[in-house]
Formats: structure tokens, C-alpha cells, sequence
């Protein structure tokens, strides 16, 4: 679509493919007639295209299937089985590729007309749903392929199923800062991200030297815009890494662009202590470089390593401090990625992660008193939400690979719809590639917000700094950055003066 204006103007429940009789439907009458997915088409995996290792067993074992057997190999980088499909008509569909796990909890990539679209979980060792939801198909002819990311699994075929519209409600954010007596410009800018909910975008962009570095220059130079959001990292600022000799300045650096005008968000890559680095001191957030077992120090086996943890949530409370005297609220992402198992602090599973996930909202809220917080939460799971009452704003992490420009839309629904009781804003928090703004809309993906992440998604590594087209080219960046639907620094308003919503006072 390249009219802007005119799929803004078109609303967001038109966008959604909400028909207009269903909207002059009376509240009883939706509720006496539920949504009933059709079947559009389904194919047997035995019939399709494979590639690698993939192939039809042999001699099937598993029962339950359908057709003539299903097929396996999913082994290696590359396995994947394809299928020609024919979809009626546009619209959303929900791709179902009823499969059985090979020994566990299995993840694999959907790939549509040779665009990852994202992953389906199986997890069963019987055959069942596998399902991605709300993908916009075209009517005619397309390739959909199931390949290798974790593999290990048995597919029985794909159904292709017309999708549920999405529930509106999810934009309209009921959740009030977790935080009673946040500061006022804490309030101002909470107020101002409801405002612009379901309707605009946050650019944002993660620059380790701030406003005038590399990132941010080589997009301004492509765009003649300065993205809304600078992010930021506390790591330099964590005591195993001030111990090495490293030392901060994200702290000036969100000072100053929030004197700009500009939204400042912040990560902590948290350095385990000292005590527990074992590879190279530099890495020490990964799992691999540590021998620290959260589920010990957190059930009170080691009372040591809870104090050193509780000292370094002590150094970061000083940064923390230090912005909340300068009046800079931040949205704040600590812990993230957990469910990933790449970081210490999400390798001993949910239970030890979220009792420090509390630990540490209430020692910096109550214990600190810093107000100038608005918690994001980014642990990517359900099973390790912490609680509505320590979260803000969801986080979403997703690298799709290179110039991949769809929108994510089926993990932003997951997010708006299964983590949360309440209705929250969800935020595409660290992202590799931008998203086309068209799509996001056209598919009901309303992300608060993006911030890409530094070094190479954004910039070659050479002396003089020209953007980076492995993951985003410059023609979609200019796209992105001159879409009416997203937000740059010189559109944002007065954080000192905006006026904060009635709920919040």
C-alpha cells in the first residue's frame, strides 16, 4: 500500500478486517454467535516439496496421523518441508501444522513466499496444533514452509484456517503505573505513551554514545530525522565490570537527550559478580562465562551470593538515582530476555527469575523510593510474568533476520493478549530489522514502540560511519522514518508541561 493517509484514515477496525455486521451487532448477539474458524485448505506433509534432511518415514509408528504417514528430519539448519497452498480470497489465516515433538518442547520457523514470519511451539509427543495466528495471505498461490530451528519433530500436514478478528480492547490500555507515587514527569510521559497507543509508533534506536553517536548519525544522515527513543545500557556502570577498569556515561547521555526533548530507555546487560565469572569478565552476563546458580541464592542455599547480587542492584540504584534528581524518567528493562536461558539470570527457569525479578522492584521502588521508573517487562514467556503489579509496559524481543519488514504481528497479539489480566502496552523492545509500518497496521500490529539495536543493524564498521543495508536498506528506512504513523524527536511534546490523564493523579 503506498497511500498513507488513506489507510490511516480508513480506521484501525477496518484495518483489522472487522466487517461492518458485525460491528452493528448488539453485545447479546455476539456473544449468542461465536467466531467458528473455516478450514480453507489442508495439505498432507507427505505430499509436499522437502529439502535436507526431510523426508516421508518409512515405516510410520506414531498413530493419529492423517493421509498416508507424515514426515520427519528436521535436523539440521536448512530441513525444511514445503507446500504449495491456494488461499480464496485476502485476508488473516492461522497456520496450523499439526505435528508431534521428538522428545521435548520444540520450536521451528514459519516461512511465507520465503519471509520468516515467525515460530510454532509443539511440545506433545501425540499429534496436535502447532498454530500460528493472523497471517495476511493474498488470494492466489503461495509457498509456506515449516523449517528447521530447533527441529526434532514429526508433521502430519498444514491447515490453513480463516483467523479470528482481533478484540480491539487489547489498544485500549486499562493498566495504571504499578508505581502509586510515581514522579510527575513520570506521569507526564506515562500519559503522553497511553495517548498515542494503537495509533503511532516510537521510533527508537539503542546508541551506546548517545545522541551524537554513530547510530543515530548514520540515520540522520539517511533521513534527515532523529529517532523519538535513544537506548541505553547500565552495564559499564555494574561493580564485576568497574572492578576491570570499565566506567559509564549513559547517564550524561540520557541527561542530555532528555534536555532534547528526547524518551530515554535503558537495558542492564548485568555482569554476574566477580566471584562467579568464570570465561573472559567482559561476557559475564551469559550463562556460559558463569557458575552462578540463581535458584540457590534466591531460595537462601547461598547467602553470599544474595549479597552480592543486593550490591549491584545497590551501584545500579545510584545511576538510577542519579536521573531521577535530574528529573529523567526512564522506561526501564531489566532482566530481559529470560526465557531465552542465554543469561544467568534466566538459566536456573521462571520460579528463581521472577522472585528476583520482585526482589528487585521492590528494593528499587520501595527501598530507593525512585519513582522516575516505568517498568518494562521482557521475559518473553508466560510462565515468567512476574505479576501486573511490577509491570508497566511488555517487551518483545525478535530478531527475524535480514530485511525481513513484516510486522510480528502474532507475537504482538501473544503479548497484548496472554501475559498480562490487565491491557498493557506491548513494545517491540530490542529489534533487528524494521518493521513496514503498512503492514504493521494493515495486520493489527500497533507496537507503543521500536528500538533497534546497535553495531551492525544499523551501521558498517568502518572509520567513517555509513549506514548498514544488511538488515534494514536505506529505501525502507526512509520509508520508516517519514511514515506519518511514526513518531521522531522533533515530533514529540513538551515532557514538562504535558498534561497528565486524570487516572494517574
Amino acid at each position: 500500500m503506498k497511500n498513507d493517509k488513506k489507510i490511516l484514515s480508513m480506521g484501525l477496525a477496518a484495518m483489522l478486517g472487522v466487517c461492518a455486521a458485525g460491528c452493528a451487532m448488539s453485545g447479546k448477539e455476539k456473544e449468542e454467535a461465536p467466531f467458528v474458524p473455516e478450514t480453507v485448505g489442508s495439505y498432507e506433509a507427505e505430499d509436499a516439496v522437502f529439502s535436507g534432511n526431510v523426508a516421508a518415514a518409512p515405516a510410520p509408528q506414531l498413530q493419529g496421523f492423517s493421509g498416508t504417514g507424515y514426515v520427519e528430519g528436521f535436523q539440521e539448519d536448512g530441513d525444511a518441508c514445503v507446500f504449495s497452498v491456494t488461499v480464496p480470497e485476502d485476508g488473516f489465516y492461522d497456520l496450523n501444522f499439526v505435528s508431534a515433538g521428538n522428545g521435548g518442547e520444540k520450536y521451528n520457523y514459519v516461512i511465507v513466499d520465503g519471509e520468516q514470519m515467525g515460530t510454532v511451539y509443539i511440545a506433545d509427543s501425540a499429534f496436535g496444533d502447532s498454530v500460528l495466528d493472523r497471517v495476511y495471505l493474498a488470494q492466489g498461490e503461495h509457498e509456506i514452509s515449516l523449517s528447521k530451528y530447533w527441529g526434532w519433530i514429526f508433521l502430519d500436514r498444514l491447515d490453513i484456517l480463516t483467523a479470528k478478528p482481533i478484540d480491539e480492547s487489547i489498544y485500549q490500555v486499562t493498566a495504571g503505573l504499578s508505581n502509586p507515587n510515581a514522579s510527575e514527569e513520570t506521569k507526564r510521559l506515562y500519559s503522553y505513551l497511553l495517548d498515542i497507543y494503537g495509533e503511532k509508533f516510537l521510533s527508537g534506536q539503542y546508541c551506546d554514545t548517545g545522541r551524537l553517536g554513530r547510530e543515530f548519525q548514520v540515520i540522520q544522515d539517511s533521513t534527515g530525522k532523529t529517532p523519538a527513543v535513544l537506548g541505553l545500557d547500565m552495564i559499564e556502570y555494574t561493580p564485576s565490570r568497574v572492578e576491570n577498569g570499565s566506567s559509564g556515561k549513559a547517564v550524561e547521555y540520557a541527561i542530555n537527550f532528555w534536555e532534547e526533548g528526547g524518551i530515554v530507555t535503558f537495558c542492564w546487560h548485568w555482569n554476574a559478580p566477580s566471584k562467579y565469572l568464570t570465561g573472559q569478565w567482559y561476557s559475564g552476563f551469559y550463562k556460559e562465562y558463569t557458575d552462578i546458580d540463581l535458584a540457590k541464592i534466591m531460595n537462601g542455599e547461598d547467602e553470599e551470593g544474595y549479597e552480592l547480587l543486593m550490591a549491584d542492584i545497590d551501584a545500579i540504584a545510584v545511576q538510577l538515582q542519579r536521573l531521577e534528581d535530574a528529573g529523567v524518567p526512564i522506561l526501564w528493562r531489566p532482566l530481559h530476555e529470560a526465557s531465552g536461558g542465554w543469561f544467568w539470570w534466566g538459566a536456573a527457569g521462571p520460579e528463581a527469575y521472577k522472585k528476583l525479578y520482585i526482589t528487585m522492584y521492590d528494593k528499587l521502588t520501595n527501598e530507593y523510593g525512585l519513582d522516575n521508573l516505568i517498568w518494562v517487562w521482557n521475559g518473553q514467556d508466560a510462565e515468567w510474568y512476574p505479576g501486573d503489579e511490577y509491570v508497566d509496559i511488555i517487551g518483545e524481543d525478535i530478531y527475524p533476520g535480514e530485511r525481513v519488514y513484516t510486522s510480528q504481528a502474532t507475537s504482538y497479539i501473544h503479548a497484548a493478549q496472554d501475559y498480562s489480566t490487565e491491557h498493557k502496552m506491548v513494545y517491540l523492545s530490542e529489534n533487528g530489522c524494521l518493521f513496514d509500518p503498512d503492514l504493521a497496521i494493515r495486520d493489527g500490529a500497533m507496537w507503543g514502540m521500536w528500538c533497534t539495536w546497535n553495531g551492525e543493524f544499523v551501521v558498517e564498521d568502518v572509520v567513517v560511519y555509513t549506514l548498514s543495508e544488511q538488515y534494514t536498506e536505506e529505501s525502507m528506512l526512509q520509508k520508516v522514518y517519514g511514515h506519518e504513523a511514526v513518531l521522531t524527536l522533533d515530533e514529540l511534546p513538551d515532557f514538562k508541561t504535558y498534561e497528565i490523564r486524570k487516572e494517574l493523579k
